[in-house]
């Protein structure tokens, strides 16, 4: 089989995909060759985009019935909305737990039993890529109910991709502090970057390529999978601490 990226054809699904990492994943979709829909809570009417609350049932069936009514198929499910803000988990209210695991753990499970309706029916099947964090691997402080949902997923996937298979492959990103519009909120872009081992914040079209490389028949044999994409993780603090010492 030739090396190929291509997605000539295919139909990709990206949700939250109108900014940040979002786009950045339905850009390198699209430079792949394939037909891109991208979906969102609010945003301008335009080509390939559909409005939706990825955490209302009736509304991602809506969603997915307007994608195949469209383009006759659904080749790729990118599970990208997600998020949470800074909150002190002592104080938060469960009403902000329970929206962020909406977001978070249950609206791309929602999504996802969609996508296979679909997908199990195609003679391709399909290709489930939901993004995670690395939140999930560590602890998470101030995004304690984010940390967890993001935990769930990681497990999430490994269970569709028993489930589903072998119509439908499911595999996960662990992605790591991406340059956004929003990164800045997390302090200095280029300190917080050193903090990582590559020296900087990824890009959303890093995070693109990951994902295009799941969905892709390079990725054929691979399912049930969490690929990390985090530039090398964190440096472990006593190494900063050495540093300070004078100690090597």
């Amino acid at each position: 089989m030739a090396l190929d990226l291509r997605l000539d054809g295919a139909v990709v699904l990206v949700t939250g995909g109108t900014r940040g990492v979002g786009a950045g994943i339905a850009s390198v979709f699209r430079q792949a060759g394939a037909s891109v829909v991208t979906c969102g809570r609010t945003g301008e009417a335009a080509p390939g985009f559909v409005r939706c609350d990825v955490r209302d049932p009736a509304d991602v069936t809506r969603l997915v019935d307007e994608v195949v009514s469209r383009h006759g198929r659904l080749d790729v499910l990118v599970n990208n909305a997600g998020g949470a803000p800074f909150a002190d988990t002592a104080t938060a209210s469960p009403r902000f737990h329970d929206k962020v695991v909406a977001l978070n753990l249950l609206a791309p499970l929602t999504v996802a039993q969609a996508a296979n309706a679909v997908m199990q029916k195609q003679d391709g099947g399909g290709v489930i890529v939901n993004v995670s964090s690395v939140s999930a691997l560590r602890p998470s402080p101030g995004t304690a109910a984010y940390g967890a949902a993001k935990a769930g997923l990681d497990n999430l996937t490994g269970t569709l991709a028993v489930e589903w298979a072998p119509k439908v492959r499911v595999n996960a990103l662990d992605v790591g502090m991406v340059r956004t519009e929003a990164s800045d909120h997390y302090g200095d872009p280029a300190a917080v970057g050193a903090t990582v081992p590559l020296g900087r914040l990824a890009e959303p079209e890093e995070v693109g390529r990951c994902a295009v490389f799941l969905a892709s028949p390079l990725a054929s044999y691979v399912s049930g999978a969490r690929l990390a994409v985090h530039g090398g993780g964190e440096s472990p603090a006593y190494l900063s601490a050495a540093e300070r010492t004078g100690v090597k």
